[in-house]
Protein backbone atom coordinates (compact mmCIF):
# COMPACT_ATOMS: atom_id res chain seq x y z
CA UNK A 1 0.00 0.00 0.00
CA UNK A 2 2.84 2.35 0.89
CA UNK A 3 4.59 1.53 -2.40
CA UNK A 4 1.40 2.36 -4.30
CA UNK A 5 1.11 5.69 -2.46
CA UNK A 6 4.71 6.61 -3.23
CA UNK A 7 4.20 5.70 -6.88
CA UNK A 8 1.01 7.78 -7.01
CA UNK A 9 2.71 10.81 -5.40
CA UNK A 10 5.63 10.51 -7.80
CA UNK A 11 3.22 10.48 -10.76
CA UNK A 12 1.54 13.66 -9.51
CA UNK A 13 4.89 15.37 -9.07
CA UNK A 14 5.92 14.32 -12.58
CA UNK A 15 2.70 15.72 -14.07
CA UNK A 16 3.21 18.97 -12.16
CA UNK A 17 6.75 19.33 -13.45
CA UNK A 18 5.60 18.77 -17.03
CA UNK A 19 2.54 20.98 -17.13
CA UNK A 20 2.87 23.73 -14.47
CA UNK A 21 5.42 25.73 -16.51
CA UNK A 22 2.98 25.69 -19.41
CA UNK A 23 0.17 27.00 -17.18
CA UNK A 24 2.29 29.92 -15.99
CA UNK A 25 3.44 30.71 -19.52
CA UNK A 26 0.04 30.42 -21.14
CA UNK A 27 1.21 32.32 -24.20
CA UNK A 28 3.23 29.26 -25.20
CA UNK A 29 -0.01 27.30 -25.58
CA UNK A 30 -2.43 30.04 -26.56
CA UNK A 31 -0.63 32.87 -28.35
CA UNK A 32 -2.36 36.22 -28.75
CA UNK A 33 -3.95 36.16 -32.22
CA UNK A 34 -6.09 39.29 -31.88
CA UNK A 35 -5.52 41.22 -35.12
CA UNK A 36 -4.41 44.82 -34.95
CA UNK A 37 -6.48 47.43 -36.83
CA UNK A 38 -3.81 47.66 -39.51
CA UNK A 39 -3.88 43.91 -40.20
CA UNK A 40 -7.51 43.63 -41.22
CA UNK A 41 -9.29 40.29 -41.62
CA UNK A 42 -6.96 37.40 -42.48
CA UNK A 43 -7.81 34.69 -45.03
CA UNK A 44 -8.54 31.19 -43.76
CA UNK A 45 -6.33 28.45 -45.14
CA UNK A 46 -7.73 24.99 -44.45
CA UNK A 47 -5.22 22.37 -43.37
CA UNK A 48 -4.54 19.63 -45.88
CA UNK A 49 -5.25 16.13 -44.66
CA UNK A 50 -2.33 13.70 -44.75
CA UNK A 51 -2.08 11.36 -47.71
CA UNK A 52 -3.94 8.09 -47.17
CA UNK A 53 -1.67 5.16 -46.42
CA UNK A 54 -1.72 1.97 -48.42
CA UNK A 55 -3.59 -0.75 -46.55
CA UNK A 56 -1.24 -3.27 -44.99
CA UNK A 57 -2.47 -6.81 -44.80
CA UNK A 58 -0.47 -9.83 -43.72
CA UNK A 59 -2.09 -13.10 -44.70
CA UNK A 60 0.65 -15.48 -43.65
CA UNK A 61 4.01 -16.61 -44.95
CA UNK A 62 4.41 -16.87 -48.73
CA UNK A 63 5.41 -20.38 -49.77
CA UNK A 64 8.18 -19.52 -52.21
CA UNK A 65 9.91 -21.99 -54.47
CA UNK A 66 13.49 -21.36 -53.36
CA UNK A 67 14.64 -18.46 -51.19
CA UNK A 68 16.95 -18.00 -48.28
CA UNK A 69 16.77 -15.50 -45.45
CA UNK A 70 19.57 -13.27 -44.31
CA UNK A 71 19.83 -11.24 -41.12
CA UNK A 72 21.91 -8.10 -41.69
CA UNK A 73 23.69 -5.98 -39.08
CA UNK A 74 22.72 -2.38 -39.76
CA UNK A 75 25.70 -0.74 -38.10
CA UNK A 76 28.40 -3.05 -39.38
CA UNK A 77 29.65 -4.90 -42.43
CA UNK A 78 29.17 -8.45 -41.16
CA UNK A 79 26.42 -10.64 -42.56
CA UNK A 80 25.15 -13.79 -40.94
CA UNK A 81 24.19 -16.17 -43.72
CA UNK A 82 22.82 -19.67 -43.08
CA UNK A 83 25.33 -22.37 -43.97
CA UNK A 84 22.78 -24.00 -46.28
CA UNK A 85 20.15 -22.12 -48.29
CA UNK A 86 16.77 -22.17 -46.58
CA UNK A 87 13.89 -23.00 -48.88
CA UNK A 88 10.67 -21.39 -48.11
CA UNK A 89 9.07 -19.56 -45.47
CA UNK A 90 8.75 -16.33 -43.63
CA UNK A 91 8.23 -17.97 -40.25
CA UNK A 92 11.86 -19.12 -40.27
CA UNK A 93 12.98 -15.59 -41.10
CA UNK A 94 10.94 -14.21 -38.21
CA UNK A 95 12.50 -16.84 -35.95
CA UNK A 96 15.93 -15.49 -36.94
CA UNK A 97 14.82 -11.99 -36.01
CA UNK A 98 13.68 -13.07 -32.57
CA UNK A 99 16.88 -15.03 -31.97
CA UNK A 100 19.02 -11.96 -32.57
CA UNK A 101 16.63 -9.43 -31.04
CA UNK A 102 13.82 -7.86 -33.05
CA UNK A 103 14.48 -4.50 -31.37
CA UNK A 104 18.21 -4.66 -32.02
CA UNK A 105 20.17 -3.53 -35.06
CA UNK A 106 19.03 -6.37 -37.27
CA UNK A 107 17.02 -6.34 -40.46
CA UNK A 108 15.55 -9.22 -42.42
CA UNK A 109 15.86 -9.43 -46.20
CA UNK A 110 14.95 -12.13 -48.69
CA UNK A 111 16.99 -12.77 -51.79
CA UNK A 112 16.84 -15.01 -54.80
CA UNK A 113 19.04 -17.98 -54.07
CA UNK A 114 22.47 -17.29 -55.59
CA UNK A 115 23.64 -20.87 -55.29
CA UNK A 116 23.76 -22.88 -58.55
CA UNK A 117 21.12 -25.54 -59.05
CA UNK A 118 19.30 -24.45 -55.87
CA UNK A 119 16.09 -22.44 -55.97
CA UNK A 120 13.44 -22.56 -58.64
CA UNK A 121 12.81 -18.89 -59.48
CA UNK A 122 15.61 -16.57 -60.60
CA UNK A 123 13.71 -13.26 -60.44
CA UNK A 124 15.20 -10.51 -58.30
CA UNK A 125 12.24 -9.49 -56.14
CA UNK A 126 14.33 -7.11 -54.06
CA UNK A 127 14.80 -4.85 -57.09
CA UNK A 128 11.07 -4.23 -57.38
CA UNK A 129 9.78 -4.22 -53.79
CA UNK A 130 7.84 -0.94 -54.21
CA UNK A 131 6.19 -2.15 -57.40
CA UNK A 132 5.17 -5.39 -55.69
CA UNK A 133 3.61 -3.38 -52.85
CA UNK A 134 1.69 -1.29 -55.38
CA UNK A 135 0.44 -4.43 -57.10
CA UNK A 136 -0.72 -5.92 -53.80
CA UNK A 137 -2.65 -2.73 -53.05
CA UNK A 138 -4.18 -2.42 -56.54
CA UNK A 139 -5.21 -6.09 -56.41
CA UNK A 140 -6.53 -5.99 -52.86
CA UNK A 141 -8.78 -8.99 -52.36
CA UNK A 142 -11.92 -6.98 -51.53
CA UNK A 143 -11.89 -4.90 -54.72
CA UNK A 144 -9.81 -6.79 -57.29
CA UNK A 145 -12.75 -8.57 -58.97
CA UNK A 146 -14.40 -5.19 -59.65
CA UNK A 147 -11.23 -3.27 -60.57
CA UNK A 148 -9.59 -6.06 -62.54
CA UNK A 149 -9.52 -4.59 -66.03
CA UNK A 150 -9.00 -0.96 -64.98
CA UNK A 151 -6.51 -1.14 -62.08
CA UNK A 152 -5.45 -4.59 -60.88
CA UNK A 153 -4.52 -6.48 -64.03
CA UNK A 154 -2.64 -3.58 -65.69
CA UNK A 155 -0.54 -3.29 -62.53
CA UNK A 156 0.02 -7.04 -62.36
CA UNK A 157 1.19 -7.02 -66.00
CA UNK A 158 3.51 -4.10 -65.28
CA UNK A 159 4.95 -5.82 -62.20
CA UNK A 160 5.82 -8.96 -64.15
CA UNK A 161 7.45 -6.96 -66.96
CA UNK A 162 9.54 -4.98 -64.46
CA UNK A 163 10.65 -8.11 -62.59
CA UNK A 164 11.72 -9.77 -65.85
CA UNK A 165 13.48 -6.62 -67.06
CA UNK A 166 15.37 -6.09 -63.81
CA UNK A 167 16.43 -9.73 -63.70
CA UNK A 168 17.79 -9.53 -67.26
CA UNK A 169 20.47 -7.12 -65.98
CA UNK A 170 22.18 -10.17 -64.47
CA UNK A 171 20.90 -13.00 -66.66
CA UNK A 172 21.27 -11.29 -70.04
CA UNK A 173 17.91 -12.69 -71.18
CA UNK A 174 14.46 -11.12 -71.21
CA UNK A 175 12.44 -14.31 -70.81
CA UNK A 176 12.24 -17.42 -68.63
CA UNK A 177 12.03 -21.01 -69.70
CA UNK A 178 8.76 -22.80 -69.13
CA UNK A 179 9.83 -24.42 -65.84
CA UNK A 180 11.14 -21.18 -64.36
CA UNK A 181 8.07 -19.31 -65.56
CA UNK A 182 5.74 -21.65 -63.72
CA UNK A 183 7.61 -21.32 -60.42
CA UNK A 184 8.14 -17.56 -60.73
CA UNK A 185 4.50 -16.81 -61.49
CA UNK A 186 3.54 -18.84 -58.44
CA UNK A 187 6.10 -16.98 -56.30
CA UNK A 188 4.88 -13.56 -57.42
CA UNK A 189 1.31 -14.53 -56.59
CA UNK A 190 2.35 -15.86 -53.19
CA UNK A 191 4.18 -12.64 -52.31
CA UNK A 192 1.23 -10.47 -53.39
CA UNK A 193 -1.30 -12.68 -51.65
CA UNK A 194 0.69 -12.46 -48.41
CA UNK A 195 0.24 -8.67 -48.62
CA UNK A 196 -3.52 -8.85 -49.12
CA UNK A 197 -3.92 -9.41 -52.86
CA UNK A 198 -6.67 -11.64 -54.24
CA UNK A 199 -6.04 -15.36 -54.58
CA UNK A 200 -5.37 -16.92 -57.99
CA UNK A 201 -4.52 -13.58 -59.53
CA UNK A 202 -3.35 -15.26 -62.73
CA UNK A 203 -6.88 -16.51 -63.37
CA UNK A 204 -8.44 -13.12 -62.73
CA UNK A 205 -6.05 -11.46 -65.19
CA UNK A 206 -5.82 -14.37 -67.66
CA UNK A 207 -2.06 -14.69 -67.25
CA UNK A 208 -0.26 -18.01 -67.64
CA UNK A 209 3.40 -19.03 -67.25
CA UNK A 210 3.64 -18.70 -71.05
CA UNK A 211 3.39 -14.93 -70.61
CA UNK A 212 6.76 -14.97 -68.80
CA UNK A 213 8.51 -16.87 -71.59
CA UNK A 214 9.51 -15.64 -75.03
CA UNK A 215 6.37 -17.21 -76.56
CA UNK A 216 6.89 -16.93 -80.32
CA UNK A 217 9.41 -14.07 -80.28
CA UNK A 218 12.68 -15.38 -81.75
CA UNK A 219 15.08 -13.14 -79.78
CA UNK A 220 15.38 -12.60 -76.03
CA UNK A 221 19.12 -12.03 -75.57
CA UNK A 222 19.81 -8.46 -74.48
CA UNK A 223 23.01 -8.14 -76.54
CA UNK A 224 21.33 -9.34 -79.75
CA UNK A 225 18.37 -7.01 -79.28
CA UNK A 226 20.60 -4.00 -78.64
CA UNK A 227 22.58 -4.86 -81.77
CA UNK A 228 19.45 -4.70 -83.95
CA UNK A 229 17.27 -2.05 -82.31
CA UNK A 230 17.78 1.71 -82.16
CA UNK A 231 18.09 1.85 -78.37
CA UNK A 232 18.45 5.63 -78.13
CA UNK A 233 15.26 6.23 -80.12
CA UNK A 234 13.35 3.79 -77.94
CA UNK A 235 14.56 5.40 -74.72
CA UNK A 236 13.88 8.92 -76.03
CA UNK A 237 10.32 7.95 -76.98
CA UNK A 238 9.47 5.92 -73.88
CA UNK A 239 11.77 7.11 -71.11
CA UNK A 240 9.05 9.46 -69.93
CA UNK A 241 5.60 9.85 -71.46
CA UNK A 242 2.72 12.28 -71.23
CA UNK A 243 -0.21 9.91 -71.00
CA UNK A 244 -2.81 12.06 -72.76
CA UNK A 245 -0.40 12.99 -75.55
CA UNK A 246 0.80 9.40 -75.93
CA UNK A 247 -2.70 8.02 -76.33
CA UNK A 248 -3.30 10.44 -79.20
CA UNK A 249 0.12 10.59 -80.91
CA UNK A 250 1.43 7.09 -80.07
CA UNK A 251 5.09 8.15 -80.09
CA UNK A 252 6.23 5.50 -77.60
CA UNK A 253 3.82 2.86 -78.89
CA UNK A 254 5.08 3.32 -82.46
CA UNK A 255 8.69 3.04 -81.31
CA UNK A 256 7.85 -0.19 -79.46
CA UNK A 257 6.05 -1.58 -82.52
CA UNK A 258 8.98 -0.76 -84.82
CA UNK A 259 11.46 -2.38 -82.44
CA UNK A 260 9.24 -5.46 -82.05
CA UNK A 261 8.98 -5.81 -85.83
CA UNK A 262 12.76 -5.66 -86.21
CA UNK A 263 13.24 -8.27 -83.49
CA UNK A 264 10.60 -10.58 -84.96
CA UNK A 265 12.36 -10.40 -88.35
CA UNK A 266 15.79 -10.90 -86.70
CA UNK A 267 17.06 -8.11 -88.92
CA UNK A 268 15.89 -9.78 -92.14
CA UNK A 269 13.31 -7.42 -93.67
CA UNK A 270 12.42 -9.90 -96.44
CA UNK A 271 10.70 -12.26 -94.01
CA UNK A 272 7.01 -12.18 -93.20
CA UNK A 273 5.93 -12.85 -89.64
CA UNK A 274 2.45 -13.18 -88.12
CA UNK A 275 1.06 -10.35 -86.03
CA UNK A 276 1.02 -12.62 -82.96
CA UNK A 277 4.82 -12.89 -83.13
CA UNK A 278 5.14 -9.11 -83.29
CA UNK A 279 2.84 -8.83 -80.26
CA UNK A 280 5.02 -11.31 -78.36
CA UNK A 281 8.11 -9.29 -79.27
CA UNK A 282 6.42 -6.13 -77.96
CA UNK A 283 6.44 -7.77 -74.54
CA UNK A 284 10.17 -8.41 -74.93
CA UNK A 285 10.74 -4.76 -75.85
CA UNK A 286 8.84 -3.62 -72.76
CA UNK A 287 11.01 -5.86 -70.58
CA UNK A 288 14.11 -4.39 -72.20
CA UNK A 289 12.85 -0.90 -71.35
CA UNK A 290 12.25 -2.11 -67.78
CA UNK A 291 15.93 -3.06 -67.58
CA UNK A 292 17.00 0.48 -68.53
CA UNK A 293 14.58 2.54 -66.40
CA UNK A 294 14.19 2.48 -62.64
CA UNK A 295 11.17 0.39 -61.52
CA UNK A 296 9.08 3.37 -60.44
CA UNK A 297 9.53 5.25 -63.73
CA UNK A 298 8.90 2.12 -65.77
CA UNK A 299 5.76 1.41 -63.79
CA UNK A 300 4.42 4.86 -64.73
CA UNK A 301 5.23 4.23 -68.40
CA UNK A 302 3.57 0.82 -68.45
CA UNK A 303 0.45 2.03 -66.65
CA UNK A 304 0.21 4.95 -69.06
CA UNK A 305 0.49 2.70 -72.10
CA UNK A 306 -2.08 0.29 -70.72
CA UNK A 307 -4.46 3.20 -70.16
CA UNK A 308 -4.45 3.98 -73.88
CA UNK A 309 -5.55 0.43 -74.67
CA UNK A 310 -8.00 0.14 -71.77
CA UNK A 311 -10.12 3.05 -72.96
CA UNK A 312 -10.43 1.77 -76.51
CA UNK A 313 -12.47 -1.32 -75.73
CA UNK A 314 -15.56 -2.39 -73.85
CA UNK A 315 -14.45 -4.80 -71.10
CA UNK A 316 -17.99 -6.03 -70.38
CA UNK A 317 -19.39 -9.27 -71.78
CA UNK A 318 -22.62 -8.38 -73.58
CA UNK A 319 -25.06 -11.34 -73.48
CA UNK A 320 -27.69 -12.12 -76.10
CA UNK A 321 -30.27 -9.32 -76.54
CA UNK A 322 -33.19 -11.59 -77.46
CA UNK A 323 -35.05 -10.74 -74.24
CA UNK A 324 -34.86 -7.03 -75.13
CA UNK A 325 -36.03 -7.54 -78.70
CA UNK A 326 -39.28 -9.20 -77.60
CA UNK A 327 -40.73 -5.96 -76.28
CA UNK A 328 -38.50 -3.39 -78.04
CA UNK A 329 -38.24 -4.85 -81.53
CA UNK A 330 -40.03 -3.30 -84.52
CA UNK A 331 -42.95 -1.15 -83.31
CA UNK A 332 -42.97 -0.80 -79.53
CA UNK A 333 -46.44 -1.59 -78.24
CA UNK A 334 -45.68 -1.42 -74.53
CA UNK A 335 -43.03 1.14 -73.57
CA UNK A 336 -43.05 0.13 -69.89
CA UNK A 337 -42.37 -3.52 -70.70
CA UNK A 338 -39.63 -2.53 -73.16
CA UNK A 339 -37.84 -0.30 -70.63
CA UNK A 340 -38.13 -2.94 -67.93
CA UNK A 341 -36.30 -5.38 -70.21
CA UNK A 342 -33.65 -2.81 -71.12
CA UNK A 343 -33.06 -1.86 -67.48
CA UNK A 344 -32.86 -5.52 -66.47
CA UNK A 345 -30.30 -6.17 -69.22
CA UNK A 346 -28.15 -3.18 -68.23
CA UNK A 347 -28.36 -4.03 -64.51
CA UNK A 348 -26.72 -7.39 -65.25
CA UNK A 349 -23.90 -5.54 -67.01
CA UNK A 350 -23.37 -3.44 -63.89
CA UNK A 351 -22.55 -6.55 -61.85
CA UNK A 352 -19.48 -7.34 -63.94
CA UNK A 353 -16.95 -4.60 -63.27
CA UNK A 354 -16.13 -0.97 -62.59
CA UNK A 355 -15.35 0.78 -65.86
CA UNK A 356 -14.14 4.19 -67.02
CA UNK A 357 -16.24 6.80 -68.81
CA UNK A 358 -14.68 6.01 -72.19
CA UNK A 359 -15.18 2.30 -71.65
CA UNK A 360 -18.84 2.94 -70.84
CA UNK A 361 -19.12 4.93 -74.07
CA UNK A 362 -17.67 2.01 -76.03
CA UNK A 363 -20.02 -0.43 -74.29
CA UNK A 364 -23.04 1.76 -75.05
CA UNK A 365 -22.04 1.96 -78.71
CA UNK A 366 -21.44 -1.79 -78.91
CA UNK A 367 -24.78 -2.61 -77.32
CA UNK A 368 -26.51 -0.11 -79.61
CA UNK A 369 -25.05 -1.91 -82.63
CA UNK A 370 -26.22 -5.29 -81.33
CA UNK A 371 -29.74 -3.95 -80.79
CA UNK A 372 -29.88 -2.48 -84.31
CA UNK A 373 -28.77 -5.80 -85.80
CA UNK A 374 -31.56 -7.46 -83.78
CA UNK A 375 -34.18 -5.11 -85.37
CA UNK A 376 -34.51 -2.68 -82.45
CA UNK A 377 -34.89 0.53 -84.45
CA UNK A 378 -35.92 2.90 -81.65
CA UNK A 379 -33.41 4.77 -79.49
CA UNK A 380 -34.10 2.86 -76.29
CA UNK A 381 -31.41 4.84 -74.45
CA UNK A 382 -33.45 8.02 -74.76
CA UNK A 383 -36.75 6.23 -74.42
CA UNK A 384 -35.74 4.51 -71.16
CA UNK A 385 -33.37 7.22 -69.90
CA UNK A 386 -30.29 4.99 -69.91
CA UNK A 387 -27.05 6.90 -69.23
CA UNK A 388 -23.36 6.01 -69.31
CA UNK A 389 -23.33 5.64 -65.53
CA UNK A 390 -25.89 2.83 -65.86
CA UNK A 391 -23.24 0.65 -67.48
CA UNK A 392 -20.99 0.59 -64.44
CA UNK A 393 -21.24 -1.11 -61.07
CA UNK A 394 -20.49 2.09 -59.15
CA UNK A 395 -23.46 3.89 -60.71
CA UNK A 396 -21.20 6.62 -62.01
CA UNK A 397 -18.37 5.89 -64.38
CA UNK A 398 -14.80 6.27 -63.23
CA UNK A 399 -12.86 9.14 -64.81
CA UNK A 400 -11.31 8.05 -68.06
CA UNK A 401 -7.74 6.81 -67.79
CA UNK A 402 -6.10 9.02 -68.96
CA UNK A 403 -8.49 11.90 -68.31
CA UNK A 404 -10.74 12.23 -71.34
CA UNK A 405 -8.15 11.90 -74.15
CA UNK A 406 -10.60 12.40 -77.00
CA UNK A 407 -8.25 12.20 -79.99
CA UNK A 408 -9.22 13.11 -83.52
CA UNK A 409 -8.58 9.55 -84.71
CA UNK A 410 -10.97 8.06 -82.14
CA UNK A 411 -14.61 7.64 -83.06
Amino acid sequence: MKEASVSHNFSLQLIALLFLPCLHKHNALSPDITPTPSMGPQPFFPLLAPSPLMPFTYNGAPKLSGYFWRAVILNGNKNRIPRNPISSNLSLGIKILYEFGIFGNWELHFYSNPYPNVGLCTLNFSAAENVLTTAATDCWASFAPYLANVVCCPQFDATLAILLGQSSIYSGELALNSTQAEHCLSDVEQILQAQGAVEELHKLCSISPLNLTKSSCPLVEVNEIERLVDSSRLLDACGKINVVSECCNRVCQNAISDAARIISLKGNSSLRVPSTTIDDCKSIVLRWLASKLDPSSMNSVLRGLSSCNINKVCPLALPDVKNVTKECGNAISNQTACCNDVESYVSHLQEQSLITTLQALNCAALLGTKLQIANVSHNVYNLCQINLKDFSLQGTSLPAIPKAPFCSNWS
